[in-house]
């Protein structure tokens, strides 16, 4: 099936519900992606913050570009001026530099925390505790040009949906506990992105908001010849 059908099929799946589509273009070539945006698509995300700059730079600028990938503190400042939103939040540190960079922009930058929920050590994220404890700090009341908007996970490469499904549910649950205590009065803090071409359905179930789609919507990744 061509991209605009595999999108019209999935928003028909997606139906009333507030989900937001994010079709994950990284490796793409433009013409995958003016082929989406041509049907209607808008929210693209990228893994690798060069790839996405020069996506930004080539296409139309109505685009919402998301940095989905890990995010290196001395890469934030080529993303500064146009990203969307940061899923991959998963420091102090790093909070601190798009805040510095937000500023040096006049902008403020939404930014998702990015927990850690699948028992593999190639993950990136952070545990509760450490979310909780940044929150906590004296240096992140001090940031006024990032909005902390939800939060992020990805769940364990695995066949088996009972686990995917418990760690989709605990990162609903660790967002609601987040919500209830630290963002209570925040209208802004409302996503959690998870859920991938091989669960979304099951993230959805459980509470997803965004989910970030890539051979769902442009087919298998080709190997390069």
């Amino acid at each position: 099936m061509s991209i605009a059908a595999n999108i019209s099929n999935i928003k028909k799946e997606i139906g009333n519900s507030d989900v937001k589509l994010i079709a994950v273009s990284k490796t793409k070539p433009i013409e995958s992606i003016v082929e989406a945006y041509e049907a209607g698509q808008r929210l693209f995300g990228e893994n690798m913050v060069q790839e996405l700059v020069e996506k930004h730079e080539n296409l139309p600028k109505d685009i919402e570009w998301h940095l989905i990938g890990h995010l290196q503190t001395n890469k934030v400042k080529y993303i500064a001026p146009f990203i969307s939103l940061i899923h991959s939040v998963d420091s102090l540190k790093l909070l601190q530099e798009i805040n510095k960079q937000a500023l040096k922009n006049n902008r403020i930058i939404d930014c998702l925390l990015q927990l850690e929920i699948a028992d593999e050590e190639t993950k990136f994220g952070m545990d509760l505790g450490e979310v909780i404890e940044l929150l906590r700090s004296d240096e992140f009341k001090e940031l006024k040009n990032i909005r902390i908007c939800g939060v992020m996970g990805i769940a364990t490469l695995t066949d088996n949906p009972k686990i995917t499904a418990e760690e989709f549910y605990e990162l609903n649950t660790f967002f609601k506990g987040l919500k209830e205590t630290f963002f209570s009065k925040d209208v802004a803090f409302k996503e959690i992105s998870m859920g991938m071409s091989g669960d979304y359905k099951l993230a959805i179930e459980k509470g997803s908001t965004m989910i970030r789609l890539g051979s769902t919507i442009f087919g298998a990744r080709q190997a390069k010849k």
